[in-house]
C-alpha cells in the first residue's frame, strides 16, 4: 500500500512546465463551450461530511504542493507559439473551492442533477482552470465532492490520479505535510511571451531544416521505400479514421452536445477482469463490450438494430519514464462490434482492435498537424476539432486508486469521472477505486430523452459480461 508520503511526494512532481504542449494549446485555443468543451469531472461519493475548515486547508495545502492549480494562462501577443502557465497573483481559494446543500431526500439522483449542472458551467478562463464543490444533505450524514477541471490541466488518467495521490491514506489529520520548493515566479507579460517564442523558433529552425532536407534526399535516392512508407501510413490512415463512414445511430442524429445528462455504473473490478480472461481479454475489453452490449439493447427497445457503431477510443502516449499529468493521448475511431450478441465474441474482437491499434503509424499522426493548426485562425481550428464527434460514443478507462483514500477525514467510497462531449452522444469513462469500477456516462439529451432508460440498458450489458466470470 502507498504511504501518505510516497503519494504526496509524487503529487508534487506534477508538471511544472512553464508553457502548454500543442495537445494543450489545441483544447485551449479550439474550445466551444458545451459542445466543444474541455472540462472534466470527478465525481466522489463520501462516508461522511468532512469538516469544512479542515477541507479548506487541505485545498491550501494541495494547491501550494501542485502549483498549477494557483496558475492561470497566458497568450502570447500574437500566437507564434503555445501558451503559458503564469501564477494568479489574485488567486482566491474561496472562489475556486464551494459548498452547497442539496434539498430533502438528496439522494443520487439530486447529486447527478447538480453535478450535469455545474459541469455545464464554463470555467472562468482567467482564473486557475479549476472548481472544487462540497454537496451537503445526503441522507445519513453522507456527502459528495465534485471536482471539475480544464482538460488543459491534465488529460482524463493524469486528473484522476493527481485527485488519488492528493487524498490521505488514513482518515486521521496528518501533520507536517510537504510543501513544494521554491521556483521561478515567471513574469506575465505576453509581448515577453511571444518575442520569447519567436527566438526559440529560429535557434531551433536549422536543426529543422536539416531534418527535411535529410527526408527529402531519403526520398529521392529511395523512391520504393518512401512509397511504400507512405502508403503504410495511408492505409494506417484509413484503418483509424475510415470508420467516421461508418452510418450513425439514426437514434443520435441531430445531437447538439447543449444538453449534458449524467448515469452511474458500478461494478467489481475483479468479476470484470476475469470476465474479460473468458474471451483472452483485459477488464477493459470486457468494459467495452459492456457498454456496446448496453447500446445494443438501448437500440432494440427503440426497434432499431445496428451491426457497427463509430466508437472512439482515446489511446494514451504516456511512455513509462514520462513524468505525471500533462496531455499525452491521441484518439482512434473504430467501427465497433454492437450488433455481435455473443459477449465472448465481443470481447475477442475488442481485443484484437486494441492491440492492432497500438501498432499504428498514423496513430500519433496529429503532432505533426497540431503545431500549424494552433497558429490558424479560430475558425479552422475548431472545424477540425468537430471531426470527432462524427462518433455515436466515447469510451475511456483510467487507472484510479488501488487503496481506500480519505479527503479530509471522510472516507471517499467511490470516485466517478466524468468526460465532457465532443460531438458524441455518449461518453463513458471508468476508474477503479479501492476495487469497484466506477463508470461515468456524459449523454447528450438533445438525443437522449430517455436516461434510465439507457442506463438500464447498459446495466444490463455490464451484468450480461460479468456473468462470464460467474459460470
Amino acid at each position: 500500500m502507498t504511504t501518505n508520503e510516497q503519494a504526496w511526494a509524487r503529487a508534487g512532481e506534477w508538471p511544472a512546465e512553464d508553457r502548454m504542449n500543442e495537445l494543450e494549446t489545441f483544447l485551449w485555443r479550439s474550445e466551444r463551450h458545451p459542445r466543444r468543451s474541455s472540462t472534466i469531472s470527478v465525481l466522489m461519493m463520501l462516508d461522511t461530511a468532512p469538516d469544512w475548515d479542515r477541507l479548506h486547508a487541505a485545498h491550501e495545502w494541495a494547491t501550494r504542493l501542485v502549483p498549477r492549480m494557483r496558475s492561470r494562462v497566458l497568450e502570447p501577443a500574437v500566437p507564434v507559439g503555445p501558451p503559458a502557465w503564469v501564477p494568479d497573483r489574485a488567486f482566491d481559494l474561496d472562489y475556486h473551492l464551494r459548498r452547497v446543500r442539496l434539498p430533502a431526500p438528496g439522494a443520487m439522483a439530486g447529486v447527478l442533477a447538480y453535478a450535469q449542472g455545474a459541469a455545464m458551467v464554463p470555467l472562468d478562463r482567467t482564473r486557475p482552470l479549476w472548481e472544487g464543490t462540497l454537496i451537503e444533505g445526503l441522507p445519513g450524514g453522507r456527502a459528495a465532492y465534485f471536482l471539475k477541471l480544464h482538460h488543459t490541466l491534465t488529460d482524463g488518467p493524469g486528473g484522476v490520479q493527481l485527485v488519488s495521490l492528493l487524498q490521505s491514506r488514513r482518515r486521521e489529520h496528518t501533520d507536517d505535510k510537504p510543501v513544494a520548493p521554491p521556483r521561478p515566479d515567471p513574469v506575465p507579460d505576453a509581448g515577453r511571451l511571444a518575442a520569447d517564442e519567436l527566438a526559440e523558433q529560429a535557434l531551433a529552425l536549422p536543426s529543422a531544416a536539416g531534418k527535411l532536407v535529410s527526408a527529402a534526399a531519403h526520398a529521392l535516392t529511395h523512391p520504393e521505400s518512401a512509397a511504400g512508407s507512405a502508403l503504410r501510413f495511408v492505409g494506417s490512415l484509413r484503418r483509424t479514421v475510415a470508420p467516421w463512414s461508418v452510418p450513425g445511430s439514426p437514434l443520435f442524429r441531430g445531437r447538439t452536445g447543449k444538453s449534458w445528462r449524467f448515469g452511474v455504473l458500478e461494478c467489481s473490478l475483479a468479476e470484470l477482469g476475469a470476465a474479460g480472461e473468458v474471451a483472452g481479454g483485459s477488464a477493459g475489453d470486457a468494459y467495452l463490450a459492456a457498454l456496446l452490449g448496453g447500446m445494443r439493447r438501448y437500440h432494440a427497445r427503440h426497434g432499431t438494430d445496428l451491426a457497427r457503431m463509430s466508437m472512439t477510443m482515446p489511446l494514451s502516449l504516456h511512455r513509462s519514464d514520462d513524468p505525471m499529468g500533462g496531455n499525452e493521448w491521441a484518439g482512434a475511431t473504430v467501427a465497433a462490434p454492437v450488433g455481435v450478441e455473443d459477449a465472448v465474441e465481443r470481447i475477442a474482437e475488442l481485443r484484437g482492435t486494441a492491440l492492432s491499434l497500438r501498432v499504428e503509424p498514423a496513430l500519433g499522426s496529429t503532432s505533426v498537424l497540431l503545431p500549424v493548426l494552433n497558429r490558424v485562425p479560430s475558425a479552422v481550428r475548431a472545424t477540425v476539432g468537430r471531426l470527432p464527434g462524427a462518433a455515436d460514443l466515447s469510451a475511456s478507462t483510467f487507472p484510479g486508486a488501488p487503496c481506500e483514500t480519505y479527503l479530509a477525514g471522510a472516507k471517499v467510497e467511490r470516485t466517478y469521472p466524468f468526460g465532457p462531449l465532443p460531438g458524441v452522444a455518449v461518453m463513458a469513462a471508468m476508474a477503479p477505486h479501492a476495487g469497484t469500477c466506477c463508470v461515468g456516462l456524459t449523454v447528450d439529451g438533445s438525443v437522449v430523452p430517455d436516461l434510465p432508460v439507457l442506463v438500464e440498458c447498459m446495466r444490463e450489458g455490464l451484468d450480461e459480461v460479468l456473468a462470464l466470470a460467474r459460470t
